[in-house]
């Protein structure tokens, strides 16, 4: 799926067919199995707001899962049969075969399902490193978090319960709300409560039975964000890692002088950059990751799988609002 201009995804992306490239020395010729449509995915696209942009022409995804189909002969960490993700962003996962240096690809497990490696390295990843970098966190403590059913949310909230930590799970309101709550209880957080439950003076009641949050995680931005603070242990920290309202964090003065909490931000693209040459990191995550799954402790976010002829449908659905299911487009 190939994009020659930035623009609104559905209008810009199409299907085209191209040759595979001939096979290096140090390349991986990769069939790709499935791919999700992630909203870094559709900025990219966009062009507008992005820091990260890939070259045009280019394909879209930056996440997914391959199957190797053949290595050149000084490819030595890779054979064919295994499974293997992106190792860094724009990689451009839209597509059935891609021929891949080496050093661009991790490979995981194949018998972890397939819809959890295809989502594994942006979402699980940013979920795992919010809760490991900024707050030590013991079993107990507890953490609120706002746009609690994007597939990060859907992270933290199991990768918080596997540690024995306590989520708040804010959602905006809606019309299958009780739908929503039920399946993020079902995953693990413990409490789930809308944007305007934030200022409601039942918000004590929650912390008879929990402590107050030393970390709070924002997705969104504005108005949620000030709300979801006021609720934050003194000394507390927000980490910012997206902003779907498009608007300012505003944060009272107050908050800095009496309670000193501070204000972080976050971009796993960038983790990812600052560790290129610390493979162990980068190899403790994973591997952490990847027993969650096997115990059936994280599993895939919501997801509506969708073949490939299909995909303007799945690029319209995937900027709806209020949408909990991720679109994955079946290579």
């Amino acid at each position: 799926l190939l994009y020659e201009r930035h623009g609104e995804a559905a209008d810009v992306v199409q299907l085209k067919n191209l040759e595979v490239p001939k096979l290096g020395d140090c390349d991986v010729h990769v069939k790709m199995l499935a791919a999700p449509i992630n909203p870094a995915d559709i900025n990219m696209i966009q062009g507008r707001t992005y820091p990260l942009l890939s070259p045009l022409p280019a394909v879209g995804g930056n996440e997914g899962v391959g199957e190797v189909l053949e290595v050149g002969r000084r490819v030595k960490a890779l054979k064919p049969g295994d499974w293997v993700i992106p190792a860094d962003a724009g990689l451009g996962t839209w597509r059935t075969h891609g021929v891949f240096p080496e050093e661009m690809l991790l490979k995981v497990p194949s018998d972890i399902p397939m819809l959890c490696a295809a989502t594994l390295s942006v979402n699980p990843c940013t979920a795992f490193r919010l809760l490991a970098d900024f707050e030590s966190l013991a079993p107990g403590d507890s953490v609120i978090q706002n746009a609690a059913n994007s597939g990060v949310g859907q992270a933290i909230i199991q990768i918080a319960r596997a540690s024995g930590i306590k989520t708040i799970n804010v959602v905006r309101d809606r019309p299958d709300l009780a739908k929503l709550v039920e399946r993020l209880m079902a995953l693990g957080a413990d409490h789930v409560i809308t944007e305007e439950m934030l200022r409601k003076p039942e918000m004590k009641d929650i912390f008879k039975s929990i402590p107050r949050p030393r970390l709070a995680l924002n997705c969104v931005g504005g108005k949620s964000t000030t709300e979801m603070l006021r609720h934050l242990q003194p000394k507390g920290t927000m980490v910012t890692y997206g902003g779907m309202a498009k608007q300012p964090v505003m944060v009272p003065v107050s908050a800095f002088i009496f309670r000193d909490v501070r204000l972080r931000g976050f971009w796993m693209t960038q983790w990812r950059k600052d560790h290129a040459q610390d493979q162990e990191s980068m190899a403790a995550m994973m591997d952490a990751l990847c027993q969650l799954i096997h115990r059936g402790q994280l599993t895939a976010p919501a997801c509506t799988e969708v073949p490939l002829q299909d995909y303007r449908a799945a690029l319209e659905a995937s900027m709806k609002p209020f949408v909990s299911s991720k679109q994955i487009l079946l290579l």
